[in-house]
């Protein structure tokens, strides 16, 4: 699991940008890479970066423009306060921390807004750079992507989120790091939550043209999704225990049990030995 906090500086440009920039430099074009954040993802509002790890100086050399951006980026570090941030000036080409995947890649947004029954995610290529705005999960199957989607695990995050002025802000410590994952599952039981997670995926295909905004707006929302979705809770409920749960308020009561049962275990294996007193 993991977040990349970067400093791109001059290396990022809007849609209209990075055409022109392409028009007036269009060698620079193999360099370039879709760049989002939870905005972009969730607004399909498109913006670019010039992408530059392993970039041979000779290449470089021959891209004046791009140069330019890069001194940009160099002369900005060194004004920094920090010396943290003047020292990266020594690497203009690179974003000031890197932790892209280098596979493809599960993406939750940090903040989602409060109206919202489910957090967007999604699945992303390896090559869409992904921002601070955003939390990303590699290796992540459909099994995860259901659980995750599901309403055990937004009920769970709705009492343990953070906020951001109302909106929920999501945290790999707080929220996915100390969320019980149901364990002991049968392979009826895995394979109906990884059913539930493609249904709901190629519903969201029936709709290429709409924003996951849209798509998760309780206004708006498509009943065929909304059916998924119930469908893919139901699933994953299961997986928890047998008896159906009522509302989020059970859920919220049967993860902090499950919760305290983890942690219980945790403090037994850490505890210290008793030295036996000796007569």
């Amino acid at each position: 699991f993991g977040s990349m906090p970067r400093d791109g500086g001059n290396l990022i440009f809007t849609d209209l940008e990075a055409k022109e920039f392409l028009r007036m430099e269009p060698a620079a074009v193999k360099w370039f890479r879709p760049y989002t954040g939870a905005q972009e993802f969730l607004n399909g509002d498109m913006r670019w970066c010039l992408w530059l790890p392993g970039v041979p100086p000779s290449e470089l050399h021959n891209l004046p423009k791009t140069l330019s951006r890069i001194d940009a980026v160099r002369k900005f570090r060194l004004e920094s306060k920090a010396a943290t941030t003047r020292k990266f000036a020594e690497t203009p080409t690179l974003f000031c921390q890197i932790a892209q995947p280098e596979t493809d890649y599960l993406l939750i947004p940090r903040v989602s807004s409060e109206r919202r029954k489910y957090i967007p995610i999604g699945y992303m290529d390896q090559n869409v750079i992904a921002n601070d705005q955003v939390l990303t999960i590699t290796g992540a199957t459909l099994f995860h992507f259901g659980v995750l989607c599901s309403e055990m695990h937004n009920a769970w995050m709705r009492y343990t989120c953070g906020r951001l002025k109302s909106d929920f802000r999501y945290s790999k410590d707080i929220v996915y790091n100390n969320f019980p994952w149901p364990d002991k599952l049968t392979e009826k039981q895995r394979e109906a939550v990884e059913a539930g997670a493609q249904a709901v995926l190629d519903t969201r295909a029936q709709f290429p043209h709409s924003l996951l905004a849209d798509l998760y707006d309780p206004l708006t929302m498509p009943p065929a999704l909304v059916k998924a979705h119930q469908t893919l809770d139901r699933a994953v409920d299961a997986c928890y225990r047998k008896a159906a749960f009522a509302n989020d308020a059970q859920r919220v009561e049967f993860l902090f049990e499950r919760y305290q049962q983890l942690t219980s275990l945790l403090l037994v294996e850490n505890k210290p030995a008793r030295r036996r007193a000796k007569n």
